[in-house]
């Protein structure tokens, strides 16, 4: 990763965390059902994840794409995150290739990053994650609307920078978050959108601009809510550099 996409990913680290400062009876029902969802029921996953990054531009523009699956199980003994031996004599195999050819096409270490402990975690405790999501954003709007075909609420939040330090707003010029979460009567989520648009200056002369966009789509598994699915889109310009991205990650439930 260039220190272009470090320096933004350390900004959007700062941010991506949006509480709640008003009363309404879908962010009330909200708040329950993250308390609520917050379970230990045991759950036993396969977890899929598709890459694709671009960076460049014409003869310069380097294409990557990457595909890796994990199984996973949390219970009472902790995470434990399982490699399949087909899956280890892939990431040997590839590791063999770049040794012999920088530019070989690797697409399981290319999609390693994102079926880590850290990175799934978000996927099995989603009910966690979304209430961090919530703490640094400002409750707008709620109406009625349908996801799946099924009568739904929606809840729109507004992100705000104001809780981050003095240096790393200071590098931003612009700034615009929201995030939208559908839930059902009971207030259990359905599915979130966050979306994100930063630009700034830093270090005088380097301007830069990037857009973040997350889907969510929730699952329940007894007294814990998952994530069934996240989409991560991104865009980014600075530094000389142009590049996007795209991760899906599928969680499919299996038996204990």
């Amino acid at each position: 990763m260039s220190s272009f996409y470090k320096f933004l990913s350390c900004i959007f680290v700062a941010v991506i965390c949006v509480s709640t400062h008003a009363n309404a009876d879908g962010l009330s029902d909200l708040k329950a059902a993250l308390v609520r969802l917050q379970g230990q029921t045991p759950v036993k996953a396969l977890v899929e994840a598709k890459t694709w990054n671009r960076q460049g531009e014409g003869k310069d523009q380097e294409e990557t794409q990457g595909l890796a699956s994990v199984s996973i199980e949390e219970s009472s003994r902790g995470l434990q995150v399982l490699y399949s031996k087909d899956m280890l004599l892939k990431l040997e195999s590839e590791e063999r290739q770049r040794e012999k050819d920088k530019k070989a096409k690797t697409p399981t270490l290319s999609a390693l990053s994102e079926v880590n402990s850290s990175a799934l975690r978000p996927m099995i405790s989603a009910a966690s994650s979304l209430s961090r999501s919530l703490e640094k954003a400002n409750f707008k709007s709620e109406k009625a609307d349908s996801f799946n075909g099924k009568p739904a609420r929606l809840l729109n939040f507004e992100m705000s920078i104001d809780k981050l330090n003095e240096r790393e707003r200071k590098y931003m010029k612009k700034f615009d978050g929201q995030i939208d979460v559908w839930i059902a009567a009971d207030g259990t989520p359905l599915a979130s959108r966050l979306t994100q648009t930063v630009s700034g200056r830093a270090y005088v002369v380097i301007s830069f601009e990037m857009k973040n966009e997350e889907e969510w789509l929730y699952g329940t598994v007894g007294d814990r809510l998952v994530a069934l699915k996240k989409e991560s889109k991104n865009s980014g310009v600075g530094m000389g550099e142009k590049g996007e991205g795209k991760v899906v990650k599928t969680l499919q439930i299996q038996a204990l």
